[in-house]
């Protein structure tokens, strides 16, 4: 009998259960969460420029959302670029209480997709406690998961992700946000963190992979934590190994699979055909800047974390606020949490326990449940597609693409987009792995159909516009070719469902370099 897991389960049950009985409303949780970040950061260089005691005061002593209002007027909008150059590039040279009191000890280097080089985002103590209590709430909250055998609390939990050795520069540590957060596991979790200390701070990929596959056979995987695509590879390189049938010939007690940073659609029949019993999926909104949502009942989205160092605005990402490229117009309209609807896509702003206020993430969310706070994740504010105002989402993408596999009965791992000029209009060029057959134009015309009844827009610029659709199947290599070629293979990194600018040019040349022979 699974003593152990019995006990924990119990008590992880019973918890949530006084989890649901203090539930608190949403405005009210971020307010007290602002409230805190504002004290603390208020004898900073970042608070003192922007009157944070003025705020502070405003927060405490006026009722309602007066404080909000102070904060939209003094504290600017942020991106990456603009907080990094003006405030953040102090704290990596060593000065303190720039954004956050204290020297900062660690920089995240965030993964990203293609697109972009890595970004060094500031990792404070608090950050660290805050993600650190946040997972403590999830696995509190897998007591909402009736499915889930007591058993499963005392086997592995496979985390795949990047390197999690860090590299030491000046004052700081930099690397992967992984390898700041196992560094500071809890002892109690060592038993369970698969693949262990060692294998995780392997930097080769390939290597990486090899030593998990090696170490497959004398581990009980019940978790598995990591990008769908990766853990994909890693599962058919195990059963390979050792031939088997699925990987519940290996490990017969794998109940779960969480995972985050992409949607779940594209990969999800190619990973059922790797599993012998059904899995529950568990989604995690997990970033460089934080932990900011996970999924806590079964049926839910993304519940967004509104009491652990984090405050949320959000901004309806229509042509109002954003030009035809995803920029951010000059002032645009911001919402609390209190203020949204469902079913309506809006940019993301975060304010937080490591030094980002009024943070522009660059993901859209949309509310599925407001009075949960749950979200579901529609794409990045430079990924959706509007050559002539088709508004296409990567939500619309991955839907697409979840409906056609379905249809088609094959396995679509990777996918993108590109808009293109196709005079005297638009088009758009698609282009698929999937190692099964298919035909290419009947798999364009099925993508084509399915964007048609999700989207009433793109219907409509069909007929206008956005007259030609133009699709490429490649093999599956073919994209973590590319994602190698940019430095971007494995751990947490993703493909870009959208490519504009210069990597344009430089997919297709990659392509008819390396992949003429299919066709392209």
């Amino acid at each position: 009998m699974a003593v152990l897991g019995s006990l924990l389960k119990g008590g992880i049950k019973f918890t949530s259960t006084l989890q649901k009985i203090r539930r608190v409303k949403p405005l009210k949780w971020q307010k007290k969460a602002f409230t805190k970040l504002i004290a603390k950061a208020r004898y900073t260089q970042f608070g003192e420029k922007y009157h944070f005691d003025e705020i502070l005061s405003t927060a405490i002593f006026e009722k309602g959302t007066e404080f909000y209002s102070k904060f939209q007027e003094l504290v600017p909008i942020y991106d990456y670029n603009k907080i990094y150059d003006e405030w953040w590039y102090k704290a990596r040279n060593g000065e303190k209480n720039v954004c956050w009191p204290g020297r900062i000890k660690y920089f995240a280097l965030s993964s990203g997709t293609s697109d972009a080089a890595s970004k060094a985002i500031p990792v404070t103590k608090d950050m660290i406690k805050a993600i650190q209590r946040t997972s403590i709430n999830q696995i509190i909250s897998l007591g909402h998961y009736n499915k889930l055998p007591s058993n499963i609390y005392e086997t592995g939990y496979l985390m795949l992700g990047g390197s999690t050795a860090l590299n030491e520069v000046d004052s700081h540590y930099e690397g992967d946000l992984s390898g700041i957060t196992t560094g500071t596991l809890p002892f109690w979790f060592q038993n369970f963190y698969k693949p262990g200390q060692k294998i995780a701070a392997e930097r080769n990929w390939g290597n990486k992979l090899e030593e998990i596959t090696e170490n497959a056979k004398n581990w009980d995987i019940g978790f598995l934590a990591g990008v769908p695509a990766w853990h994909t590879i890693l599962l058919e390189k195990i059963i390979k190994r050792y031939n088997l049938k699925n990987i519940h010939e290996l490990w017969p007690n794998l109940t779960a699979f969480a995972w985050g940073g992409v949607s779940l659609e594209p990969y999800k029949q190619g990973l059922e055909r790797l599993f012998g019993k059904p899995v529950i999926y568990i989604e995690t909104y997990m970033a460089s800047e934080g932990f900011l949502a996970y999924q806590d009942r079964p049926d839910g989205n993304l519940r967004l974390v509104l009491n652990q160092g984090l405050f949320f605005e959000f901004i309806p990402f229509n042509e109002n606020n954003f030009d035809e490229d995803g920029n951010l117009v000059a002032k645009p309209q911001t919402l609390m949490v209190h203020q949204v609807e469902e079913d309506i896509d809006y940019a993301l702003l975060i304010s937080t326990c490591a030094g980002a206020w009024r943070y522009l993430i660059g993901d859209t969310v949309k509310f599925t449940n407001k009075n949960r706070a749950e979200i579901k994740i529609t794409g990045r504010t430079k990924h959706f597609l509007s050559l002539c105002g088709e508004h296409l989402s990567v939500d619309n993408m991955n839907n697409a693409i979840e409906l056609v596999s379905k249809d088609l009965g094959i396995d679509i791992r990777e996918f993108t987009v590109l808009g293109i000029k196709h005079p005297p209009l638009f088009a758009h060029q698609w282009y698929v792995a999937t190692d099964d057959k298919v035909d290419e134009k009947q798999l364009c015309e099925l993508i084509d159909k399915k964007l048609f009844e999700l989207n009433d827009d793109y219907a409509v610029e069909r007929g206008h516009a956005l007259r030609n659709v133009f699709l490429k199947v490649l093999p599956t290599k073919a994209f973590y070719d590319w994602m190698k070629h940019k430095g971007k293979e494995g751990g947490q990194h993703k493909f870009p469902r959208v490519l504009k600018g210069k990597l344009v040019d430089e997919w297709q040349d990659f392509i008819k370099k390396n992949y003429e022979k299919v066709g392209v």
